[in-house]
């Protein structure tokens, strides 16, 4: 995990309704113990019951993908529970540190401010990113180029060097992560993003 604890430093579609909604008309459904309160909606001439119900997202998937185990999907909102808050500290951190590296006048005193700053960094968060399982490491690594719009491997490059980042990557690899890694909401790492959105809008 010693790979993970390199980065830290840099660290309603709700539309209403166009048409003419006839508001004193109410009816509620009668089915025992599953009561929806329902509103009549005037649809080109023909009044019709309604009711908003939670948005569902669909995304395909190739038809030679194995269905997903559903113990793997518990095990998966487990673990971005624990790992997302520490992907959007760092989306915050690392706005912050850009910030007061503009107000400092030279290289010298970036530098100076880098080291303070991932000496805080350590001391925070330290302990926490080394409780981390390797899967829960790989989670962040992926989650940090969501929140960021830069892989880790792009982050230490730019703060640190590129030696730094080779090296990193390296020992990463022998772990059996990447920092390279990307985030692909669209693509593999779809129910990851789906779970996120449930874990924002407080539904998981």
């Amino acid at each position: 995990m010693r790979t993970l604890i390199s980065i830290l430093f840099i660290f309603r579609f709700l539309a209403e309704v166009s048409s003419q909604i006839d508001t004193t008309r109410w009816s509620v459904d009668t089915l025992p113990g599953n009561h929806y309160q329902l509103r009549s909606v005037d649809r080109n001439g023909e009044v019709l019951p309604e009711i908003d119900i939670k948005e569902v997202v669909i995304i395909g998937r190739e038809s030679t993908a194995k269905k997903f185990p559903f113990y793997r999907y518990q095990r998966l909102v487990f673990n971005l529970k624990k790992v997302y808050p520490y992907a959007q500290m760092v989306r915050a951190k690392l706005g912050e540190a850009n910030y007061q590296m503009m107000m400092l006048p030279d290289d010298k005193e970036r530098k100076k401010y880098l080291r303070k700053f991932e000496k805080e960094m350590f001391g925070e968060y330290e302990d926490d990113i080394r409780g981390m399982t390797v899967s829960q490491g790989k989670l962040l690594i992926k989650l940090i180029d969501r929140e960021t719009y830069n892989t880790s491997y792009d982050l230490i490059r730019q703060y640190r060097g590129a030696f730094s980042a080779i090296f990193w990557q390296g020992i990463a690899r022998i772990f059996g992560s990447d920092l390279k890694a990307e985030y692909d909401p669209f693509g593999e790492d779809a129910i990851i993003e789906i779970i996120i959105m449930e874990i924002e809008t407080g539904n998981l």
